[in-house]
């Protein structure tokens, strides 16, 4: 979504306000603010099938499907938010004739043994029924610099099957490098489903691969009977591999495969599949379709999820063609038994963040209604966009209610309400991964926490952790 001009219009009003909440700061020293900047979604319009990963040279690469599926591209920048403008380059375009000369879809960058590989699905051009013959390629890089080297094609991937193959993705895991993809398999009336096997060369499998999941369930199924686009995120002592399901309009989503980090992961019987979707469409925060997604980290550490998704839920004719499924991100999330929490897709804007009391661990600034309290809940009710205004302040904007921010009453309460009635903040940095918030208007006054209440007061110097909160 895109958040409300009235933020933005009267944050021209609160530059006084602003200035007076930065007089008082200065009564206790605060850190710098953090250079790193923070990622807007959507991070890169019009790429879809997005694959983001930060590399041990220090760079984040990002490649994606094109709207023209007639090329492989491939950008990077030293921060997420950097993706947004770094400059593409275009590694290989489709052929004039022949197996690849048609679309070019979801490719996946990965170094190795020492060299650059970008798998990806193509087809032959001419239209019909005869385009979707698509296949899974390779083309490798002639030198370290898969920005600046010269792409040629490596071949084709020696599936069993020889069906419809698309959407590889290849990890390394107790020391055997494994690939895993989608494709259709004769005798099996869907249109594809998951495979994993290790990999003798990174175009031909060591074993015999295994069937990992078939989609049945009724969100993997509607429009089509899809299971593909796989990615493995391994954390907590176990594996969860995500995929996506279903036709790729409104109704596209993720669901996830569990495994134990011990298990023989060839062994499907390993594999728990979630019997609901793990993230969908929001008609809250106007995100549709996500998926395709895949996992990194940002410049904290912490785990980010990757994916695409429109920001409009009708769609003219086949939704393949439509070009507006963009690359988005945000934090990732786990429950106390380790599982990741994906929330719902958080809409257009700067990536939110949870805010934890440095005095109440495990619990976080949520807000139940219009009511804003500290403890625990669901993801989406603890996550806050900082939507800047004038003066250098913030309005802290709830998620699953984009339409609504923090606001400080009279009596010094703090609810939830209308844009219109927002507080401006100033958003102090004042730790490493610590933060606090000075009320504009009201000098020496903060957000405070307080028996797993809300409010707004001063300081007190007792209790100092009373202002501070942990960002997530």
């Amino acid at each position: 979504m895109e958040i409300d001009r009235r933020l933005f219009l009267a944050g021209a009003a609160g530059t006084a306000l602003a200035s007076q909440a930065q007089a008082a700061a200065k009564r206790a020293p605060v850190a710098a603010a953090p250079a790193t900047p923070v990622p807007v979604n959507p991070v890169v319009r019009q790429r879809a099938d997005a694959q983001v990963f930060r590399h041990t040279d220090g760079w984040y690469y990002m490649t994606g499907s094109v709207p023209e599926y007639d090329r492989l591209v491939l950008r990077r920048a030293r921060t997420l938010a950097g993706l947004t403008t770094a400059k593409e380059a275009v590694l290989w375009r489709h052929e004039a004739s022949g197996p690849m000369s048609g679309f070019l879809w979801a490719p996946e960058l990965h170094l190795i043994d020492g060299k650059w590989i970008m798998y990806f699905a193509a087809g032959p051009s001419g239209g019909g029924e005869d385009v979707f013959r698509i296949r899974t390629y390779a083309v490798v890089c002639d030198g370290k610099d898969p920005m600046t080297g010269k792409w040629s094609v490596l071949g084709k991937l020696k599936s069993p099957f020889d069906g419809f193959c698309l959407n590889s993705t290849s990890f390394v895991h107790r020391g055997v490098r494994y690939f895993c993809w989608a494709e259709r398999e004769p005798g099996i009336e869907t249109n594809s489903n998951i495979y994993l096997a290790p990999l003798k060369t990174p175009l031909t499998l060591a074993a015999k691969p295994a069937r990992l999941t078939v989609p049945t369930l009724d969100w993997e199924v509607r429009g089509f009977k899809v299971a593909e686009a796989p990615a493995l995120l391994a954390r907590n002592g176990k594996l969860f591999l995500t995929y996506s399901a279903s036709a790729t309009d409104d109704r596209y989503c993720l669901g996830m495969l569990t495994a134990r980090d011990d298990a023989d992961i060839m062994d499907p019987g390993n594999w728990t599949k979630s019997p609901v979707p793990v993230f969908v469409s929001s008609d809250v925060t106007k995100v549709y379709g996500p998926g395709h997604n895949s996992f990194t980290t940002d410049e904290q550490g912490r785990d980010v999820l990757v994916y695409h998704g429109r920001d409009y839920k009708a769609i003219k004719g086949d939704p393949l063609f439509d070009p507006n499924r963009h690359t988005r991100v945000q934090r990732l999330y786990y429950r106390e038994d380790g599982t990741p929490d994906f929330g719902i897709p958080v809409g257009n804007g700067a990536v939110p963040d949870r805010f934890s009391p440095a005095n109440a661990k495990g619990q976080f600034l949520r807000h139940d209604g219009d009511r804003v309290v500290v403890g625990r809940g669901n993801i989406p009710s603890s996550q806050f966009r900082s939507v800047p205004l004038a003066g250098g302040a913030v309005a802290l904007v709830a998620v699953d209610a984009p339409d609504k921010a923090l606001t400080v009453k009279t009596d010094g309460s703090v609810v939830l309400a209308p844009l219109s009635q927002w507080t401006a903040f100033l958003r102090q940095r004042v730790g490493k991964d610590e933060v606090r918030f000075a009320v504009a208007g009201r000098p020496g006054q903060y957000l405070l926490h307080r028996g797993g209440a809300l409010l707004v007061g001063v300081q007190d110097r007792a209790f100092p952790p009373s202002t501070n909160f942990r960002v997530s």
